[in-house]
């Protein structure tokens, strides 16, 4: 194993401990900053209906901005909300979204960014729904210097890894699972938790996931073990659970993820998660697990009606923004106010709505957005 692959091992297995203890994800931002390269990391949600957003988990913030930022700056920050446009798992930078040189006349940029130090930042949409998305943001200063290719290409190994770590951490009642046994926090969790051994013997199954193997449709019980109804994807299951038990670097990168059921609008999904190193093996050791089964249904999600006009109409990052301020206040001015960018950017912005849509007044595009 070269040095490169032993640090992205390492780097892996810091996520998935995180996903168990949520009290590791300080320490794993650390190492995703140290692999791809970047001085401070931040995981995130945005809320499209109430237009919020909160740090999850921090590395190396300046605790300062970060209060500035949420109490004062949220509003004008630029790449909101075109960044929660990009697709789920695609890593993108700052200036995928905006040009530097319009990003650099916001007061957001003066007032926040620039006195930092940030010359770039890296993103990812981990997961989005209908109104609500998670981030992971990584920011460089002029040591590291703009993001290149090699960092966009160590950020994507990482994706997937984050989105599974990022979908189990939700299951989990934050405030119990760093200080209480495994099997006493999955008990209290709403999703189907399994803890199976390398052969699929079934070692605790929750309340969820009890309720699920009785039903006999996604899961069954045969045996004592833990088996899929579907004949195909069972072999799947058999192969995850010896590969858990021979240790994390068996499972390998791409095969954690299952799907059970292929039927829509709902699909059943099995996130097969090794408990064989640091705190995961510590966590299924009284039980004599070495996986645990995360099964999840995911429902398809309309996009927001911003990121269907977006689309639609090939809006910039800045086209958008003025939009949405225009359903928040009233008059240039204000709008101007509340983005931090001179009112002659908004004109500029309007002018181009109004071409691109095909409208004449602020009250059409509202009537625009109220339609979609």
């Amino acid at each position: 194993m070269t040095p490169d692959s032993t640090e992205l091992t390492n780097v892996i297995a810091d996520i998935y401990d995180a996903a168990i203890d949520p009290a590791q994800w300080q320490r794993a931002l650390a190492s995703i900053c140290a692999y791809v390269g970047g001085v401070s990391a931040a995981l995130v949600w945005h809320d499209s209906a109430t237009r919020t957003s909160q740090a999850l988990h921090l590395f190396n913030d300046d605790p300062h901005f970060t209060k500035l930022y949420f109490e004062k700056y949220l509003p004008m920050d630029p790449l909101f909300p075109a960044a929660t446009f990009r697709e789920e798992g695609t890593v993108h930078t700052s200036r995928d979204i905006i040009p530097q040189d319009e990003l650099e006349q916001t007061r957001f940029y003066k007032e926040w960014i620039a006195p930092q130090g940030t010359v770039d930042a890296l993103a990812v949409n981990l997961e989005k729904g209908a109104m609500r998305s998670s981030m992971i943001n990584i920011r460089r200063d002029a040591g590291y210097g703009p993001a290149d290719e090699g960092a966009r290409w160590r950020l994507g190994l990482l994706v997937p890894h984050l989105q599974r770590a990022v979908a189990i951490g939700k299951l989990f009642d934050q405030s119990k699972a760093a200080g209480s046994a495994l099997a006493a926090t999955l008990d209290h969790v709403e999703g189907a938790v399994i803890l199976v051994g390398a052969d699929g013997a079934i070692a605790f199954a929750n309340a969820a996931a009890a309720a699920m193997l009785d039903d006999g449709r996604v899961i069954v019980r045969r045996d004592g073990r833990l088996h899929a109804a579907s004949v195909e994807v069972d072999r799947i299951l058999r192969d995850l659970f010896v590969a858990a038990g021979d240790g994390d670097q068996s499972m390998g990168g791409d095969g954690a993820a299952v799907p059970l059921t292929r039927a829509v609008p709902v699909r059943w999904f099995a996130h097969v998660l090794p408990l064989t190193a640091g705190r995961r093996q510590q966590a299924g050791a009284p039980q004599g697990a070495t996986a645990a089964v995360f099964i999840r249904e995911t429902v398809p999600n309309a996009p927001p009606r911003l990121e269907v006009i977006a689309g639609q109409y090939k809006l910039t990052a800045g086209e958008v923004r003025v939009l949405d301020a225009m359903l928040k206040v009233n008059g240039v001015r204000a709008m101007a106010e509340l983005l931090g960018v001179s009112e002659a950017t908004v004109k500029s912005h309007l002018q181009n709505l109004f071409h691109k849509t095909g409208t004449a007044r602020q009250g059409d595009l509202i009537k625009l957005v109220a339609g979609m």
